[in-house]
């Protein structure tokens, strides 16, 4: 699993050089002396370590191979931090940014700015309702909810439990990220026909803000007490709130039950093998860093927009943007995320999990 450790050695490198990125309120400082042409604005560690594991390296060697200087930050949650590491990026010379926006009226704020100096903004991974970005790249984050309720749906068939009247209680995700409601979008477009068919029960339902892992264990908690701990499974939005599931299931000694994640990190994975998680999305990365790179690197060099194939609306107006497709993962199919080098086996074979690998 993904130790606390881990997270906070993530983070502490997020500051050590403009090349590596920066973090927190010393953003700025740190940008004094570079040049960009692209400033990357990333979220936090916290909700989910890709961010930092992943995105990153992905981003920072396809601008390099480009031949640009990418200014790579972290907000650590802070969207005053993010407004100014753009702000700061803007000034040392970036000609775009790639934004993970903290919520939409912040990130709508930023690509304001953006845009009355000049500077193109791409929504990366989580779209800005209302906002004024020239483009978005993403995943199909409605497909993404459809195979986590698909997933939830055969992982009660396979556990036994779809013929009882299952009762399916649901963690949402950050209800300021509208990721987020298309996530549920997509997995309630499975299940509530179900529900009202009486083939499922509809159990507690809640969003966890900011996608905040120890909420969601206290929200859950609070779901197994107010239920007698009468919940059959689970859909989860992400892996951490899977894990929350989890750890509040193991806490109370009950028996594993269907639970389901997003983002294949190590500790969904681990989980997946252990049984106290069924399934997780992968959204391969290196495919969304790539596709967002090449499309930047397009409007840096002034040539026609790469990679577009959708549209996608903000609330307002039709956003262009490059979706790619997610994939579902199981016990079945798990060594993937080893092939495409997503993960290292390392990470999830150690331990007690080692001898589950297979």
């Amino acid at each position: 699993m993904v130790r606390k450790s881990t997270v906070l050695a993530l983070v502490s490198t997020v500051a050590v050089s403009v090349g590596a990125g920066v973090s927190g309120a010393q953003g700025a400082a740190r940008f004094a002396n570079a040049t960009c042409d692209v400033g990357v604005l990333l979220p936090d560690s916290k909700s989910s370590v890709r961010w930092e594991t992943q995105d990153r390296r992905y981003l920072d060697a396809s601008f390099k191979a480009a031949g640009l200087t990418a200014c790579i930050s972290n907000a650590q949650n802070s969207a005053q931090t993010q407004t100014t590491q753009a702000q700061s990026a803007i000034t040392n010379g970036a000609k775009v940014l790639l934004l993970v926006n903290l919520d939409s009226v912040s990130g709508a704020t930023i690509e304001k700015n953006a845009q009355a100096k000049g500077v193109k903004v791409i929504d990366y991974d989580r779209l800005t309702l209302k906002g004024s970005a020239s483009y978005y790249v993403s995943f199909d984050n409605v497909g993404v909810g459809k195979l986590q309720g698909q997933g939830l749906v055969a992982c009660l068939k396979a556990s036994g439990a779809y013929g009882k009247k299952p009762v399916i209680a649901t963690l949402n995700g950050s209800p300021d990220d509208n990721n987020a409601t298309l996530f549920a979008q997509g997995y309630n477009s499975v299940l509530d026909p179900l529900y009202k068919a009486g083939t499922l029960v509809k159990g507690p339902n809640q969003s966890v803000p900011k996608w905040d892992n120890q909420k969601a264990l206290t929200i859950f908690q609070s779901m197994l007490t107010k239920t007698s701990n009468k919940i059959d499974g689970v859909a989860a939005a992400n892996d951490g709130l899977g894990n929350a599931v989890a750890s509040a299931i193991a806490a109370k000694g009950l028996k594993n039950i269907p639970v389901t994640g997003q983002d294949a990190t190590a500790q969904g994975v681990q989980n997946i093998l252990s049984g106290a998680q069924c399934m997780t999305v992968y959204k391969a990365v290196k495919q969304e860093a790539d596709a967002a790179a090449k499309l930047a690197i397009s409007l840096i060099k002034n040539t026609p927009p790469a990679g577009v194939n959708s549209k996608v609306n903000d609330g307002v107006r039709d956003v262009p943007s490059a979706l790619l497709l997610p994939v579902t993962i199981t016990k079945k199919n798990y060594k993937i995320l080893f092939t495409d080098k997503f993960l290292k086996k390392s990470e999830v074979c150690t331990g007690k999990f080692a001898k589950l690998c297979k």
